[in-house]
């Protein structure tokens, strides 16, 4: 699986904990940036790196993580074909996954630590579009938005 990843400053510590603890059991991120702790960047451009991956299909899962996950959500779920999501608990990480297609987990960085981050991404990451065919035709519905 192609997962990128991707933080602002407020996210940048949570986002090097994510890579560090997740590389270890096997996953292979490709870090969108930022690559050094800047206390000067914006969410978008990392958030807007993150979702073009996605819908130019170069990765199949995203992470964004920036203060608090909600600018980074706002500004992936501009891109046709990200459905992007804040989660703080791993429910809604894992059922976005499996019931709506959830293609990028968003992350506040300021709101949660690393041991709820451990669980969140490993729900998410670990999770798969149900296909189930009440999941299907609600995704089409929602993916009819775009057109």
């Amino acid at each position: 699986m192609n997962i990128v990843i991707g933080a602002d400053h407020g996210g940048f510590a949570l986002k090097e904990e994510i890579k560090e603890i997740f590389s270890k059991q096997g996953y292979v991120f490709t870090d969108l940036g930022n690559t050094v702790y800047d206390a000067n960047d914006d969410y978008p451009d990392f958030a807007g790196a993150v979702a073009a991956a996605i819908c130019e299909g170069r990765a199949e899962k995203g992470i964004i993580v920036c203060g608090s996950g909600v600018g980074a959500c706002i500004a992936a779920n501009k891109f046709k074909g990200v459905r992007a999501c804040v989660c703080h608990d791993t429910y809604s990480a894992r059922q976005g996954v499996l019931h709506d297609a959830m293609n990028v987990l968003c992350l506040g960085g300021r709101i949660i630590g690393i041991e709820p981050a451990k669980e969140i991404v490993s729900g998410y990451l670990q999770a798969q579009f149900s296909d189930e065919l009440r999941h299907a035709r609600r995704l089409a519905k929602v993916l009819a938005f775009e057109k």
